[in-house]
């Protein structure tokens, strides 16, 4: 488990997004508590290696702002927010609130950790399916950071 005090490394964070993936699907489908599903996440779930601290912000600021993730990304998408399948929902969220709120990681970072939560968790193709509407967002979001990127 990590904490505030030292930098978490990719990997510790990695397994937050991953936990946060699982807990923010099973919100989405049943709509539990967020403290519930955190407690059991923690019970549950070898959290050693985990950057909890992330898992924690992801978990409870995704849902505060989640019409505003939504709307970030839903000019993006060839299907309806209610038709998307729900595990890419809240991959998608994960990547459009670091893209918007969350400076510290860098766009390609964002949407790279997008793609490889899709090849973990989501169907066959929907890795291509988040990278594509995941690069859209940062495209908008993120102007300086790439224009500095692509100037190199």
């Amino acid at each position: 488990m990590t904490t505030g005090s030292a930098k978490p490394s990719p990997a510790a964070r990695r397994k937050a997004r991953r936990f946060t993936v699982q807990a923010l699907y099973q919100w989405q489908m049943t709509g539990a508590n967020l403290g519930d599903i955190e407690a059991q996440f923690r019970v549950d779930n070898d959290m050693r290696k985990t950057d909890v601290d992330y898992f924690h912000e992801l978990l409870h600021e995704i849902p505060k702002c989640v019409t505003e993730l939504d709307n970030s990304f839903a000019q993006y998408l060839d299907r309806g927010i209610k038709d998307l399948d729900r595990v890419e929902l809240a991959i998608l969220r994960i990547g459009t609130y670091e893209l918007s709120k969350r400076l510290d990681v860098p766009y390609r970072v964002a949407i790279n950790e997008g793609i490889e939560l899709a090849k973990y968790f989501g169907a066959t193709e929907s890795h291509k399916y988040v990278n594509g509407v995941l690069d859209k967002v940062a495209q908008r979001l993120r102007v300086a950071e790439r224009a500095e990127r692509d100037s190199r």
